[in-house]
């Protein structure tokens, strides 16, 4: 269901990158999958949006960075799921924006992810979610987000 979901909206996600440091890319945990923060990776591993929104980057640019987000953690979520289809719904995103003081469009850049989320998982995909807006972020991403799915039992 998920899965056909995807392929009808023609996604298809990216490889899963080897972590550089001492993390894994997703747990499973009592029926949750918990997904480390996730950068905005290409389909060939490459960090295309760089810097920070309100200074070289612009909104449009911090979406599409947000949705390169969701991409890996959908494909980290099936890392340890097997399958989309395995889950129940989408619990929780926390979005890190890198910002300028003064920016206040965190919300905005974020809901790409959030779109993404509805559009594969429909109902299921409503979730709780924070945007936050940093100093900086690791390899100068504008954008880094965590995820937190339950499968079912």
């Amino acid at each position: 269901m998920f899965e056909a979901r995807l392929a009808e909206l023609g996604i298809t996600l990216p490889p899963l990158p080897k972590p550089a440091f001492d993390y894994v890319p997703a747990v499973l945990e009592r029926g949750l999958v918990w997904v480390s923060g996730q950068l905005p990776r290409d389909a060939e591993g490459a960090l295309p949006v760089l810097g920070r929104l309100g200074d070289a980057v612009d909104v449009e640019a911090g979406q599409r960075a947000a949705a390169l987000c969701a991409l890996q953690g959908l494909a980290a979520l099936r890392s340890v799921a097997g399958s989309l289809d395995a889950v129940a719904r989408v619990v929780k995103l926390t979005g890190f924006v890198a910002s300028t003081p003064g920016f206040i469009e965190q919300p905005r850049v974020i809901d790409a992810a959030s779109a993404i989320m509805g559009q594969v998982f429909g109902e299921a995909g409503r979730h709780a979610r924070s945007a936050v807006g940093v100093a900086m972020l690791p390899r100068n991403v504008p954008v880094e987000i965590e995820f937190v799915f339950a499968l079912r039992e």
